[in-house]
């Protein structure tokens, strides 16, 4: 194979909240870098995972999901999501079976009108489906908008994954190799340790503790003597009564979150890992840019 030949493109993730974007992600890159919650609203910024194989590399973005914003960190979220439209080779507008069409996807569909980047249907969800259910949701969106490929998959367990994949090279450009063959994202070390922190806050507080959660990494140290790893880092949450919740009785919950965070940390590093946390709260932070720039949100990255 000459140089030539070799394909590489980006590939934008969209959908409303909750459809399994990040599950997604994970499956085909192979490990952890995206954040997976119940809860709709995990993911706040672009998150870059890298997919090489001999022939193609394919950069994914997972977007926030699409929504009605409520706070000027959901302004910010919107602005993400959208801007990577016009900025792809390929768009995958990704649905939940279970719920069908609604109307965050009548928003989104009209965004998509708007620009000329080729757009795959990505039906998730389809073992929650029975196959009868199947054949209406598809020509209902197809009614909508000329999609380039229909494709239903299961993400959580892998179904048609690999045909997706396969599609999906199949309109990649002929470029470079943008990363190296082993890099599986472009975040560094400190912003995955962050989100993982941050994924087990939302795991175990369930409704107590929704999106007025952040996590800032302040520090990392390799220690040369035994290779361990120290990591500290600061829950920041938006009242004090979220800081009860999230530290819990007796210290118990913030033990439990670090508990978790560090097997997952373990595995992202390869090391043993020292995991510190406290919690703060800073009062309506979503709301005040400052903080919103503090704690990683930085619009003219966007």
């Amino acid at each position: 194979m000459t140089s030539s030949e070799y394909k590489s493109g980006f590939v934008s993730i969209i959908g409303r909240p909750n459809v399994g974007k990040s599950t997604f992600l994970n499956r085909v890159i192979g490990q952890k870098i995206a954040i997976m919650s119940d809860k709709p609203q995990t993911t706040r910024n672009k998150i870059q995972g890298v997919l090489t194989t001999d022939d193609s590399q394919t950069i994914f973005i997972d977007t926030p999901g699409i929504h009605k914003p409520k706070h000027k960190l959901g302004d910010f979220m919107m602005k993400v999501a959208q801007n990577t439209l016009r900025e792809v080779d390929l768009i995958m507008f990704m649905i939940n079976a279970e719920e069908g069409y609604g109307r965050g996807d009548e928003f989104i569909i009209e965004k998509l009108k708007e620009i000329n980047t080729p757009v795959f249907l990505v039906i998730n969800k389809i073992d929650q489906l029975h196959p009868d259910q199947l054949f209406p949701l598809i020509e209902k969106y197809k009614e909508l908008y000329p999609f380039k490929e229909v494709v239903p998959i299961s993400a959580l367990q892998g179904n048609n994954v690999e045909t997706l994949l396969t599609q999906i090279n199949g309109y990649l450009p002929e470029g470079p190799q943008y990363y190296p063959a082993d890099q599986v994202t472009d975040h560094p070390e400190r912003f995955i340790i962050s989100e993982l922190v941050r994924e087990k806050v939302l795991h175990l507080t369930r409704e107590e503790i929704p999106h007025s959660v952040a996590v800032v990494i302040d520090a990392i140290e390799r220690r040369e003597e035994n290779g361990s790893v120290y990591v500290a880092a600061t829950v920041i949450v938006e009242r004090d009564s979220q800081k009860g919740i999230v530290i819990g009785k007796q210290g118990k919950m913030l033990k439990e979150v670090g508990q978790r965070a560090r097997v997952d940390i373990e595995a992202l590093l390869g090391s043993k890992v020292f995991l510190e946390l406290w919690v703060k709260v800073q009062k309506d932070w979503r709301n005040k840019m400052n903080q919103l720039r503090d704690y990683g949100f930085r619009e003219d990255e966007y």
